[in-house]
């Protein structure tokens, strides 16, 4: 951000520096398409606060508005969408930095937004723009934000709320063509982090070394943070899902699961590769591990458009196929099926969120971004193997693979 007190920046943009921001038009495309979904109904939506741990944008508020800094607001009806900003706190801007109030210079064409009111405005706006009537009020039921313009009075006696994702997790469900530049380099440059892990890896190296190495690699192509704790888990920790601390020191003759993902301007990286520690799986390893290869195969060979879906448990499945495949290929040391060993589930959205919100019972249409990622995991052999690639739904109806840049062992 720039100092307000300076000239506003040359651009009617946003201008947020080494961060990728769509431009405010897709922003107002996107707020059209809610007020159009609200029936006579009003959107109140908060940002994020900023805490001691630091601060990251509410992916609803920030999915509508573009906007990165804490403590806004936004209303949105059929007729009206207002831009609502803190005032100046000199103090807190000693420990934060400065930012941009509804007073900034051409705030409008920096914010997209036609109307941009200080926040304190905010309860007398809504007693003027709410019906006297019933209205169904789309929000975060039960935010302290909420709780204050109750006891405010700001809305009618006989309030209706539902939740704000009831309308934007639809809309989120499929990516525009911005959004999925950005979860392209989300992936890549997720990518080239597991390439630099795989020159590391050797005995005797900590799981965390490794987290490290990747991490670097995708915040130096871009990437602000991470958008899940790695999992980085060798020998026995490779057969606990969601394995975090990152603790254990790798061992020959293990394998090691690294499931990772850099967030790049507010999306989501998600890819999982496994490889041999010292280098060469055993023949056991090597089984399971082209077991669950294959089912990965299988899924993305199975996708149809309009036809497919991530869910569980519905009609036309990719996930029904990849299990299927590893219940039907290779045994435990019992004799029995592996199915049992694949806990979880094939797929999920990723957008904003790794796991990114939309109906998982609709079928894949384009734009919806989504994992496919088997996995078998066997305590009893030291073995958990998942291989994880994101792919975007193309127009054309074929799959676009976001992360096969990074070979598969």
């Amino acid at each position: 951000m720039y100092d307000k007190q300076s000239p506003a920046p040359a651009t009617s943009e946003l201008d947020t520096g080494t961060f990728e921001r769509q431009p405010n038009a897709d922003y107002r495309a996107r707020r059209d398409k809610l007020a159009a979904k609200l029936n006579g109904g009003v959107l109140v939506l908060f940002a994020a606060m900023e805490g001691e741990r630091g601060f990251r944008q509410d992916n609803d508020f920030y999915y509508l508005t573009g906007w990165l800094e804490p403590g806004a607001a936004v209303v949105i009806s059929d007729k009206k969408q207002i831009l609502y900003l803190p005032g100046q706190n000199v103090s807190q801007e000693k420990w934060t930095g400065p930012k941009l109030t509804a007073d900034s210079p051409d705030i409008d064409k920096i914010t997209g937004f036609d109307t941009v009111h200080a926040l304190d405005l905010l309860r007398n706006d809504l007693v003027s723009i709410l019906p006297s009537s019933m209205v169904t009020i789309y929000t975060t039921p039960g935010s302290v934000e909420i709780q204050w313009l109750q006891r405010a009075n700001a809305f009618p006696t006989y309030t209706a709320f539902a939740p704000a994702s009831s309308l934007t997790a639809g809309l989120r469900r499929l990516k525009d063509a911005g959004e999925l530049a950005l979860l392209r380099k989300a992936a890549e440059a997720t990518a080239e982090g597991l390439k630099a892990a795989a020159r590391a890896i050797k005995p005797g190296v900590t799981e965390n070394e490794i987290a490290s190495i990747i991490e670097y690699e995708y915040r130096s192509r871009g990437c602000q943070r991470s958008s899940f704790p790695s999992i980085v888990a060798s020998g026995l920790n490779s057969t606990t899902l969601h394995y975090t601390e990152d603790w254990g020191t790798m061992q020959d003759g293990d394998i090691v699961v690294m499931d990772v993902g850099g967030e790049y301007s507010m999306y989501a990286g998600d890819v999982t590769r496994t490889l041999p520690v010292n280098g060469k799986f055993t023949a056991r390893q090597r089984e399971i591990y082209d077991i669950v290869l294959g089912a990965h195969d299988a899924a993305a060979a199975a996708f149809q458009v309009g036809v497919s879906t991530i869910n569980r448990f519905s009609a036309n499945s990719l996930h029904q196929v990849a299990y299927d495949y590893i219940n039907t290929h290779g045994k435990d040391l019992h004799g029995n099926p592996l199915g049992p060993y694949f806990l979880h589930g094939t797929s999920h959205y990723v957008g904003l969120d790794v796991h990114d919100v939309g109906d998982s019972k609709e079928p894949l249409k384009p734009g919806a971004v989504f994992t496919i990622e088997p996995g078998i995991y066997i305590p009893e052999e030291r073995i958990g193997v998942r291989i994880e690639d994101t792919y975007a739904v193309k127009e054309d109806g074929t799959l676009e693979c976001l992360s096969c840049g990074v070979p598969k062992a």
